[in-house]
């Protein structure tokens, strides 16, 4: 049991009847630009019960009234449980299905992951960690909103690294034998998503046994070429990390006024998420190229070769891609050269990690260069071809070497791979409590 990070918890849902389409708002972080997206949203969502009134748009957080919006949020809350708006399911997991607009749905599992099992602190050899780094100065505004708040509403997803489609994909062949919770349009070109419900039992036992068995020590080794050094890593947080974090400060928080037995089962320990397979066919990890901006090319490609140099790999320009086996190399473009740039025995695991680690050591001591993160490599080649900007082409990144790259590398460098777009992200529609 040491390696069980789940809990089949008790869902919130909206009363039979509640329109659905209204109630499913897009996660807070998204649209921050954009505060004509969020009153359009108020104007669908009208009177009508939604997450709307109980979340808030982080586009407001700089607002002069927040205070009184998280206020009013939290009343909201506790009139939709007190007057039924909101009722509590049985113990059981959701089969989550979400069409977006791409060629394949995203299937997931929405349960509660322990709080206990996950750290957020770089070097951190938790068995669910993030991706990507985690501002710490982005935490103390969500928490305002969370302390005070009775429930919570999930926009995180988990990735896991289950190549042999083992745990969620065969319980699609089941649906007929598990009951619809769900099946709505979601607004603003949100797609359209189906849940059903699973009942805490034998399939869930299975869902759980399946997620415990992706910490065996032989089979991971195996699978990432590593030893027993590197620490586990069956949960990556994709998306919904600063969520998470927040959720984790919380509960550090709460736990200090509990028993060892209190914590044990308190309801703040344990965070909704919606876990998901990296393999799945929705899941497009697209390479994101570099730009710079106002860079001397020569001067650039100097200081990485000295950076890489004294990190003791050898680094250097070619005409073209090197045959050394295990080597990083990137296609570069500007208006003076094109090349590729190689790097030897590379430290890191990735080979995004290796250029952007070298590319912030040069932007640290170069403060008017500008780097852009570019997701078609035609953009960068004819951005590159003015003078004074210089783009790299970066590797096609396969989906178990984001895994690779968080268990030898730790978090992965800003902007390695995208989960989508805006309007594919999470919607809130499952709640759990968060206070006893």
């Amino acid at each position: 049991m040491a390696n069980r990070c789940t809990r089949i918890p008790e869902i919130m849902m909206p009363r039979e009847g509640t329109d659905l389409s209204k109630w499913a708002v897009i996660a807070c972080d998204q649209y921050t630009s954009q505060p004509e997206y969020w009153a359009e949203t108020d104007r669908i969502v009208g009177d009508a019960p939604s997450t709307l009134r109980l979340t808030l748009p982080e586009v407001y957080l700089e607002d002069a009234d927040v205070a009184s919006h998280i206020e009013r949020i939290h009343k909201t809350m506790q009139q939709y449980v007190q007057d039924g708006t909101l009722r509590t399911l049985p113990a059981g997991a959701v089969l989550t299905e979400r069409w977006s607009g791409g060629s394949a749905p995203r299937r997931g599992i929405v349960l509660a992951v322990d709080l206990e099992a996950y750290e957020y602190t770089p070097g951190s050899a938790s068995l669910i960690r993030p991706t990507e780094k985690t501002v710490v100065e982005r935490i103390p505004p969500r928490l305002k909103v969370r302390e005070g708040a009775c429930l919570e509403l999930p926009h995180i997803m988990i990735l896991i690294d289950d190549p042999d489609r083992r745990i969620i994909e065969p319980l699609f062949e089941k649906t007929g034998s598990f009951s619809k919770l769900y099946d709505t349009d979601l607004m603003q070109n949100g797609g359209h998503i189906t849940g059903w419900f699973i009942p805490q039992g034998k399939d869930t036992d299975a869902i759980e046994s399946g997620l415990e068995a992706l910490c065996d020590r032989e089979t991971f080794n195996a699978k990432y070429g590593c030893t027993d050094a590197q620490a586990l890593l069956p949960y990556a947080v994709g998306d919904g990390n600063h969520s998470m974090a927040t959720a984790k400060a919380y509960w550090e928080e709460v736990k200090k006024g509990l028993t060892p037995e209190e914590q044990e089962n308190h309801p703040a320990r344990f965070a909704l998420a919606e876990i998901v397979n990296i393999h799945d066919e929705s899941i497009i990890i697209e390479p994101i190229h570099r730009a710079l901006f106002g860079v001397d090319g020569e001067e650039l490609l100097k200081s990485l070769t000295a950076f890489y140099e004294a990190q003791g790999c050898k680094a250097y320009v070619a005409d073209n891609a090197p045959e050394t086996e295990g080597a990083h190399f990137y296609p570069f473009v500007s208006a003076e050269k094109n090349g590729v740039f190689v790097v030897e025995d590379p430290k890191w695991a990735i080979p995004v990690a290796t250029i952007q680690t070298g590319l912030d050591a040069f932007l640290a001591e170069h403060k008017d260069v500008k780097i852009d993160f570019i997701h078609g490599a035609d953009v960068v080649v004819s951005l590159a071809e003015k003078k004074g900007n210089f783009g790299f082409i970066l590797p096609d990144i396969a989906k178990n070497d984001l895994f690779r790259g968080v268990v030898f590398d730790g978090v992965l460098p800003r902007k390695t791979f995208s989960m989508g777009e805006a309007h594919e992200k999470r919607y809130y529609l499952e709640a759990k409590a968060i206070v006893k």
